[in-house]
């Protein structure tokens, strides 16, 4: 982190110091709400929670070396120096738009209900080719996580890419002007916390409060295969990715190269080169065309960007190519909607040899949740998935789904009853999919059928 001191935090939050006045002159170069990560030269920042307090640890954090903590309430004698506001997380984000304005350096946003953690990672991988690249660690794209992000920037970083989710309106608001992109990719408008947000219309308008906080001379990526992004104008000027040759970024030729990695062949203006992604499946290749956009419009070569393309490495339990005993399995229980889950099919239907799709309960969507559930299960038997299998409340849907549109479907109630079975589902050289929402815990299906 670019260091600043006690007197920068306290002009950029707005609050009331209490302590002595030398305190203010200290430098920070740590900024934390975990008190077991305090120590010397940290900034402590008390939250309050439902389970755990901050401001019960603020002495603690001080013994430890930290130079000041921010806190929602007047402190104690031993908890000074202290800078004091009315809401420590709306604090954190005014700090962290004040640090991220003293950089000069081109900031990626990446939002869309679909691949913001792959394409996050991958526009990194391709920015890493060329520049020394900043990035959001993990998923840390709320109102959270975002100012932790922000405030690890220091002065060796030429280039930030950051993830920004939300579920409600507002949120987006104000986290883009905590990040004032310069370039923001949007993914999908999908069907996700459609209970908060409505329809896909309430989903694009709460997004594209992304455009709100852009730098001046911003500009937008879109996903043109969405057809709400295809018509939507961001308010910039745009450049769209997709399959579509309509688009200023396309793929063709693309092929996955058994459950290891996905070639393509990307195209933009006159320009054309090969890029061999080591991901699976066509999720990897829009995330790649979204990439790709980005380091054209930061001017790196297409010899850069295949290499950056070819560094990338998946995150978590998204696509997640595991070998197991008997079968190869494409872990991808991290999230699931509607536009995940038949994503995931139309890739899987790439594979050779025999395809089972185990899928779960997605959550959040709303009225329209039976209707949504069952898409996916038609979608399986468009797809040509050999084996349909469903496991949950929800899912009994997708079974009906894929049952009503032909497939060979089952449904079980429950994991324990699926988990009994799998010795006798799931065959030899079998490609296999699971996927659900996090919730789920589908993991442990995994696991089973990695030692089958």
């Amino acid at each position: 982190m670019k260091p600043f001191t006690v007197l920068d935090a306290l002009n950029a939050v707005q609050g009331t110091f209490y302590g002595d006045s030398e305190a203010l002159k200290r430098e920070i170069t740590f900024v934390t709400s975990d008190s077991r990560t305090a120590d010397a030269g940290t900034l402590f920042v008390a939250i309050p929670g439902a389970r755990v307090d901050g401001h019960s640890f603020m002495a603690e954090c001080l013994r430890k070396g930290a130079v000041c903590c921010l806190s929602q309430r007047v402190p104690e004698a031993q908890e000074l120096p202290c800078i004091v506001v009315d809401n420590t997380l709306r604090a954190i984000g005014a700090l962290a738009a004040w640090h991220r304005s003293r950089f000069d350096i081109p900031v990626v946003g990446v939002t869309g209900s679909v691949g913001k953690t792959t394409t996050k990672e991958m526009i990194a991988a391709v920015l890493s080719a060329q520049f020394c690249t900043h990035k959001t660690e993990k998923n840390f794209n709320n109102e959270l996580g975002v100012p932790w992000t922000l405030l690890k920037l220091d002065e060796a970083h030429e280039a930030s890419v950051v993830e920004m989710g939300i579920s409600d309106f507002g949120e987006m608001r104000r986290l883009t002007h905590m990040v004032r992109p310069n370039i923001a990719v949007m993914t999908v408008i999908g069907d996700a916390h459609l209970e908060f947000l409505g329809d896909r219309g309430g989903v694009l308008r709460a997004k594209g409060e992304i455009f709100e906080g852009m730098q001046k001379n911003g500009l937008a990526i879109l996903n043109g295969d969405d057809a709400l992004l295809w018509a939507y104008d961001p308010g910039v000027p745009r450049l769209t990715y997709g399959l579509d040759p309509k688009n200023d970024f396309w793929a063709e030729q693309i092929e996955a190269q058994a459950e290891n990695y996905t070639r393509c062949r990307i195209h933009h203006g006159e320009s054309a080169f090969d890029a061999e992604i080591p991901a699976f499946g066509i999720p990897a290749v829009y995330a790649a065309l979204a990439a790709t956009a980005v380091g054209v419009a930061l001017h790196m070569s297409d010899e850069r960007i295949a290499e950056g393309l070819s560094s990338f490495q998946t995150v978590g339990d998204r696509a997640r190519r595991i070998q197991g005993k008997r079968c190869a399995i494409i872990s991808d229980c991290y999230n699931a909607n509607p536009n995940s889950m038949q994503a995931a099919l139309r890739s899987l239907s790439l594979l050779p040899r025999r395809r089972v799709a185990i899928l779960g309960d997605m959550l959040e969507l709303g009225e329209q949740s039976a209707q949504m559930h069952r898409a996916v299960g038609a979608q399986a038997q468009m797809e040509q998935i050999d084996l349909v299998i469903a496991c949950g409340a929800l899912a009994q849907e997708i079974y009906e789904g894929a049952r009503e549109s032909g497939a060979n479907a089952l449904w079980y109630a429950d994991k324990s009853s699926l988990i009994a079975q799998l010795p006798k589902l799931i065959q030899e050289g079998d490609h296999v999919l699971v996927k659900a929402s996090h919730s789920m815990a589908f993991e442990e299906i995994v696991h089973i059928l990695e030692t089958l």
